[in-house]
């Protein structure tokens, strides 16, 4: 039973931006690279099986592009679609009130979703921070779902052999994000309808978000949309975008044990996380030995006894025999 568990395991990637430049409020971190210096540096990574790429800004040449990845050996986990840009959409995209920017969106993805198709990568991630209101009575909600789903429904159904994932997160840099949380972003999923949209779960976001990562990937896989997952942790107050297992050790192993459960085996785990001033392939290399070790502890789960524990509802006994693995 441990070795089937070791053997479904997923792949991991770094998101290319995480290589490069850095910022927030009030420090940078890291110069900007090119995007052949980050793939060079992906590839130095320890335990790193590819990357998601970021469109616009790895895009400049997509034929050198594909060869780099190719040359280097790298797998593509997903291309993740940037809606927020500088001194572009600032009252949202897919939301917006502005006819104009929603199918400027609309447009651009679907170039996005093109690439994907011509690349053979079957998920395009979308973020869509700037998509929310920060003050009530700043956005006529019913308005702005049906915009979204308008926007969405236009993009999904124009390239169906490609998933497109809705990345959820509570706030920023908006004060309350449209798409907050795992079951507000499923029914809005479920209300368009197209089967090829579904859910992007970055746990950081959804434990800043008060949710428990296991039980929002189980909400979404039972309705069939768990299509993505990225990996970071945080201490539920911001999303720091740490590496795994650092602030929520235990959450983080329910997490890993459920996965593979639900489905999601095999397939790529993105790592969100930001170096800051540190060596990046240090950084992502030992976020990996360290998730692989998460891993292992939680594939020393017995199936059976855990939910015999589960079952008699006794977290005392339960957290005895979870402790007695470590």
């Amino acid at each position: 039973m441990h070795t089937l568990k070791q053997e479904l395991r997923n792949k991991y990637a770094v998101i290319t931006g995480f290589y490069g430049r850095q910022g927030n409020r009030f420090m940078e971190y890291q110069p900007q690279r090119s995007i052949a210096e980050k793939l060079q540096m992906a590839a130095r990574t320890a335990g790193c099986d590819g990357v998601e790429l970021c469109y616009p800004d790895d895009f400049a040449d997509p034929a050198a592009l594909r060869a780099m990845i190719k040359d280097l050996g790298l797998g593509v986990s997903a291309l993740n679609f940037r809606s927020r840009r500088p001194g572009k959409w600032m009252r949202g995209a897919w939301a917006s009130e502005s006819a104009e920017d929603r199918q400027a969106v609309v447009d651009d993805c679907r170039r996005v979703m093109d690439i994907a198709a011509e690349m053979g990568v079957n998920r395009v991630t979308n973020c869509p921070l700037n998509d929310g209101a920060d003050v009530v009575f700043e956005m006529d909600y019913p308005r702005a779902y049906d915009h979204a789903a308008a926007a969405f429904d236009a993009v999904a159904n124009h390239q169906k052999s490609v998933r497109l994932c809705i990345e959820y997160k509570p706030n920023e840099p908006r004060a309350r994000s449209l798409f907050d949380t795992a079951g507000g972003t499923l029914a809005f999923v479920q209300m368009v309808g197209a089967a090829n949209l579904g859910v992007t779960l970055d746990i950081g976001h959804a434990l800043a978000a008060g949710e428990r990562p296991a039980q929002s990937a189980a909400l979404l896989a039972r309705a069939g949309k768990l299509f993505y997952v990225q990996l970071n942790d945080n201490d539920g107050g911001f999303d720091w975008d740490l590496p795994p297992g650092v602030f929520r050790f235990w959450e983080t192993i329910e997490f890993l044990h459920v996965l593979p459960q639900l489905g999601y085996v095999n397939d790529w785990c993105s790592f969100d996380i930001v170096p800051k001033e540190f060596d990046p392939v240090m950084v992502y290399s030992n976020a990996f030995t360290g998730t692989r070790k998460l891993e292992a502890i939680a594939s020393r789960i017995d199936d059976a006894r855990i939910a015999e524990l589960v079952r008699a509802r006794n977290p005392s006994e339960t957290m005895a025999y979870l402790f007695s693995l470590l």
